[in-house]
């Protein structure tokens, strides 16, 4: 059997699974390891409450304190509207949001990917998930929140941004605010949605649940909005 060889990737059970058909018994392990770490994480995250995921990425050093600090904002923000803080890592701005929304008296998690590169111990989590595949984590950012803010960040970044935005418009999931912030840095995003749009890829320029901002009271606005009005929420 044909299998594709690939020096780059780690010898993880992931990477074994894509590299072509494979053995039929290997598929199906890996299908129930996949299936076992949605169940750990569903059980961990059933009582979380409503959330706002928090997607970006943790190397990003670009004017590094000035960010942290609109970071921790956000999570604050979150927070001080009874809902839960679930960000896509431990550590970088993902971190400084964690430790918004701990300090502010809100309930503070995070999905974490196991990888090989040790992650700066996060003191501002109540719930830590570690999490070895990247859609599973996707899937469980997406299920247990109400809106998402999408900080600047890499690949997996966009990825979730797409993720969300793709569910949304095939109607598999139902529209909430997907809050992009920092418009200098995703431009780019944003012209490229506006040319799918020219071209008839896409029916709208801009969504009407996606917002592109720079102010952090921008962002508490939608969320009072969209989602505390919606829900009904009252923080105890």
């Amino acid at each position: 059997m044909m299998t594709r060889k690939n020096k780059h990737t780690t010898p993880d059970s992931l990477s074994h699974f894509l590299m072509g058909p494979g053995k039929i018994w290997d598929n199906l392990a890996f299908c129930f390891k996949a299936m076992l770490n949605f169940l750990k994480a569903l059980r961990a995250l059933h009582f979380c409450g409503p959330c706002v995921c928090v997607v970006g990425s943790a190397g990003y050093q670009q004017d590094a304190n000035h960010n942290d600090k609109y970071a921790e904002g956000i999570g604050a923000i979150i927070a001080n509207m009874g809902l839960t803080t679930i960000t896509s890592n431990g550590s970088g701005l993902m971190a400084a949001v964690n430790k918004g929304a701990y300090n502010a008296g809100g309930y503070s998690i995070s999905c974490n990917i196991q990888d090989t590169h040790q992650q700066p111990h996060n003191p501002y989590l109540h719930l830590e998930v570690n999490i070895p595949y990247f859609f599973v984590r996707k899937t469980l950012l997406i299920k247990y929140s109400y809106a998402c803010i999408v900080m600047p960040g890499s690949l997996d970044t966009l990825d979730e941004l797409f993720e969300v935005l793709s569910l949304i418009k095939a109607a598999k999931l139902q529209p909430f605010p997907v809050i992009v912030f920092g418009k200098e840095f995703y431009t780019p995003i944003r012209k490229q949605i506006e040319a799918m749009h020219t071209a008839g890829t896409l029916e709208i320029s801009e969504p009407s649940h996606l917002f592109f901002t720079d102010s952090p009271d921008e962002v508490e606005y939608i969320l009072q909005e969209y989602v505390v009005k919606s829900i009904k929420l009252k923080k105890i």
